[in-house]
């Protein structure tokens, strides 16, 4: 984990209110996919925003986010070359096992950019299939990224692009016609995790899910991103997660 000043090489709307922002850290991390960075807009905000990261590449460690408050208002107005402190990278990621070679991903509004570092790290060694679904047309965007997995199933709520379902429906779909992976990965809207929860338990199948949680210092020390487990304990997202086997969270 550091904390770098990294400069802005790209802020640019990708979707409907969604933005693709590249920084060049200046050196090269060590980052696994499924974790995030806190990023400092400066100002009168305090708290820094976490953001999950798509891509790191070199020195260029790519996030996507969606507009939603006056944080994310000001970050989409930054410029390139505008230097920003950025804590990285944070949280555990996903990881899947040696044994783990057929990968389905399921993913639902900003919850699908934590899945393309999913694809990215572990494309070339593992089957993936991606089961991806978008408000409606104009939110549809990661395609490119998509497209590299072994299968893509792209779906809307309304049927403006792809199928009118959501990921979890397309994803029971392709269980019905004999499909069978090995783990499930997956990040989206906690309805769309309930469901998944209910799915997977039927099915019996290990599943791993990211939690999007309000998060304040993104180190586990201000206790505002905590969830509860099943097993009567707590935990904080941002340092015991984002990734959490569904079995041991409650949804």
């Amino acid at each position: 984990m550091k904390d770098c000043l990294a400069k802005i090489v790209k802020n640019a709307e990708i979707a409907e209110n969604v933005y693709e922002i590249v920084f060049d850290l200046g050196e090269t991390l060590k980052i696994r996919a499924g974790q995030f960075g806190n990023i400092a807009v400066g100002g009168t905000h305090l708290l820094r925003r976490p953001i999950a990261i798509c891509k790191a590449e070199g020195n260029l460690v790519t996030f996507c986010y969606q507009i939603k408050g006056e944080g994310t208002q000001k970050l989409k107005t930054m410029g390139t070359g505008t230097k920003l402190n950025v804590l990285l990278p944070l949280g555990n990621g996903f990881y899947v096992e040696e044994n783990e070679n057929k990968v389905a991903l399921v993913g639902g509004g900003v919850g699908t950019f934590p899945l393309i570092s999913v694809l990215r790290e572990y494309g070339e060694e593992k089957e993936i299939s991606a089961f991806i679904g978008y408000r409606n047309k104009g939110a549809v965007c990661g395609v490119e990224e998509f497209e590299k997995a072994n299968k893509f199933v792209a779906v809307t709520d309304d049927g403006s692009y792809g199928e009118k379902m959501n990921a979890v429906q397309a994803f029971a779909g392709a269980l019905k016609e004999g499909y069978r992976p090995d783990v499930v990965l997956s990040c989206g809207p906690l309805p769309m995790l309930r469901a998944l929860k209910t799915l997977v338990e039927k099915e019996n199948l290990p599943c791993y899910v990211s939690l999007e949680e309000r998060m304040g210092c993104g180190i586990g020390a201000c206790l505002v991103c905590v969830c509860e487990k099943t097993d009567g304990a707590r935990a904080r997202v941002c340092k015991d997660g984002p990734v959490f086997n569904v079995k041991d969270v409650v949804l």
